[in-house]
């Protein structure tokens, strides 16, 4: 399966359940459990899935960009599910850098963590994968192409 092939089936997948977790509240007696778990996969999948369908341009190999992608959806499985899986805090409760345990791991681990590597990874890959030498000349070459006649 190719790299946009997985992207996009990944993001149907994750879109779909993150709504079979929204349709689930209104279920008799609220969402069930396994719900929230539901909501966290879905929307790991779905970032992971936009950030592979950014990447996969003209059957361009991903070499050790799998691993970063890998390394997200770590991350974001990991903080979702710590932050789902630890008890509800009490008044006195300690903190995580001046945070509640479970608001610590989402902003810190989800939103925090990946600026570690996501900028660093789209640095190293941009010549490759983003706009190479002969992207630029095509480019180059469009703007200065006259333009087109305009339509009677």
């Amino acid at each position: 399966m190719n790299a946009r092939r997985l992207a996009v089936t990944g993001i149907a997948a994750g879109t779909t359940a993150n709504g079979v977790a929204y349709g689930s509240a209104f279920a008799t007696g609220g969402a069930p459990w396994w719900a929230s778990w539901a909501m966290a996969a879905g929307t790991t999948v779905v970032l992971v899935g936009l950030m592979l369908l950014g990447m996969a341009r003209d059957g361009r190999r991903l070499g050790w960009l799998w691993g970063v992608l890998g390394f997200t959806a770590v991350v974001c499985l990991g903080g979702f599910g710590l932050a789902l899986a630890l008890p509800a805090e009490q008044p006195g409760a300690a903190l995580f850098a001046g945070l509640p345990l479970r608001a610590a791991a989402v902003l810190y681990g989800i939103g925090f963590l990946p600026l570690a590597v996501l900028p660093l990874a789209y640095a190293w890959s941009f010549d490759r994968l983003i706009l190479s030498e002969d992207d630029l000349a095509g480019l180059r070459a469009t703007a200065s192409a006259p333009p087109p006649p305009p339509h009677a």
